[in-house]
């Protein structure tokens, strides 16, 4: 994730009111909420059913008063829902808690369509697992990491040993205090979402206009665990009810080479939809158990495409800052230093 400053400030540098903006890797649609805080139109595009939906959620129009109707419209709904089941599913979530998700899954596996499904499901998934506090609940979960979800024997042994319970959460209520925080204030301009791969040159085709700015993250050389990391939202968003440990949809990482080339079929498709003298701009890092040379991979990737490069420089290191989910890092890769590469559109 990198911070909404950077595609704002990206975009602050020149953009025009009728540019179209595209992310090819848009993860959790900070870019695109970038370009709707600036009355662009954008476009997203993940392989992630759970980036998918959280960018669709920052793209809607809604209001909170019809989010909350909709919200306990389904939870008063007299109807048989699948529940998970488990010693992990008895530990993380209280069982009414744990009812009233699954009701809300199974509601919106069927039909996530209009506006205020969209949203809900997004609101959801940011508060499916996450820390306890002292004061109102902000996460449906027993104590958790709320960036990535915790694989079930060792979150069972941790709030074993610590003898903690699932506190019963209102669901409703959580979705209505988030709605109030997102969507309380409207903005005009909007966009689009793809659930598809960036690497298939077909993704893009059925878009006429032009993209002006590319704005983007891909994930970084060594970084495989988006799957599993996601296991819990995944779920939720009509996935199976245990950790998938897979690499599906996912760049190479069988070498450095293979990544390469992988982003390279990404630029080349995105160029082939860019207006002359569009941006490109990419933020790419490294890991700490991954000995090759994030620069260099980026700027091989954009060999022998319609992309010159004319800035290359220092973004310094991702700052987690101290955050509960450090608890959960101990044994897990590092990010290493970051760049921004600036291209243009030949």
């Amino acid at each position: 994730m990198f911070p909404l400053s950077f595609p704002l400030d990206v975009l602050r540098s020149g953009f025009g009111p009728r540019d179209r903006v595209l992310d090819p890797f848009c993860g959790r649609g900070t870019t695109n909420m970038a370009a709707r805080l600036l009355g662009l139109w954008s476009l997203g595009v993940d392989s992630s059913p759970v980036a998918a939906a959280i960018t669709a959620a920052k793209l809607v129009r809604v209001s909170p008063e019809a989010i909350a109707t909709e919200t306990r419209n389904i939870l008063g709904q007299s109807t048989d829902v699948e529940v998970p089941s488990g010693e992990f599913w008895e530990w993380a979530f209280h069982r009414e808690t744990l009812q009233e998700i699954a009701k809300l899954r199974a509601a919106l596996s069927e039909d996530c369509s209009a506006p205020e499904r969209i949203a809900i499901r997004g609101l959801v998934l940011g508060a499916l697992h996450g820390p306890r506090t002292k004061g109102l609940p902000s996460h449906l979960s027993n104590q958790s990491p709320r960036t990535y979800a915790p694989k079930p024997a060792y979150a069972v042994r941790f709030w074993k040993a610590r003898k903690m319970s699932p506190p019963r959460v209102a669901v409703a209520e959580v979705i209505e205090r988030r709605a109030r925080r997102y969507y309380s204030n409207e903005l005009a301009a909007t966009g689009h979402v793809l659930l598809a791969d960036s690497r298939e040159p077909s993704v893009l085709e059925t878009f006429e206009q032009p993209f002006h700015w590319i704005i983007t993250s891909p994930p970084y050389y060594g970084m495989r665990t988006y799957v599993p990391d996601q296991w819990l939202r995944n779920w939720f968003v009509g996935g199976p009810a245990e950790v998938e440990y897979s690499a599906r949809s996912q760049l190479s990482h069988r070498s450095p080479e293979d990544f390469a080339r992988d982003l390279r079929a990404v630029w080349r498709n995105a160029a082939a939809k860019a207006a002359k003298g569009a941006t490109l701009v990419i933020r790419f890092g490294g890991i700490s158990d991954r000995n090759a040379d994030p620069t260099g991979i980026l700027l091989e990737s954009l060999e022998d495409t319609a992309w010159r490069v004319k800035l290359v420089r220092d973004a310094g290191k991702p700052n987690r800052g101290r955050r509960q989910a450090d608890t959960f890092l101990k044994h897990r890769p590092r990010p290493s230093g970051e760049i921004d590469v600036w291209a243009y559109r030949t």
